[in-house]
């Protein structure tokens, strides 16, 4: 089992850049892909980026491509979301989740995740 604790969410002006981090507790953490979700008020929660166990492939979605970059560092037990041009409609909770996967795979559904962190909220201001 992994806990995961999110951190970095903060109020930011639009056009500014934010990094979130996940903490993961354990042992195996390069045995999980991992995946940022956000949810912004009175939607449903969607897949932002997610990133193979072992960093060669990731996925972004369409509407943070180019701006959002997810990475890892395994010695550290984090993945991160550098977030840069941020605009209001990025403005939502952002989760980290974690699932044990094939060494290539990012999952883009979030059924498929076993485990969640708490959330961190992002708010950009216009």
């Amino acid at each position: 089992q992994v806990q995961l604790v999110e951190s970095g969410g903060r109020l930011v002006q639009a056009g500014g850049s934010l990094r979130l981090s996940c903490a993961a507790s354990g042992r195996t953490f390069s045995t999980y892909a991992m995946g940022w979700f956000r949810q912004a008020p009175g939607k449903e929660r969607v897949i932002v980026a997610a990133i193979s166990r072992i960093a060669s492939r990731t996925y972004y979605s369409d509407s943070v491509k180019g701006r959002f970059t997810i990475s890892r560092d395994n010695a550290k037990n984090t993945v991160y979301l550098q977030m840069n041009s941020l605009k209001p409609e990025d403005t939502a909770v952002y989760y980290c989740a974690a699932v044990g996967a094939s060494p290539f795979s990012t999952p883009t559904t979030e059924s498929t995740y076993d485990y969640w962190g708490q959330g961190t909220q992002v708010t950009v201001s216009s």
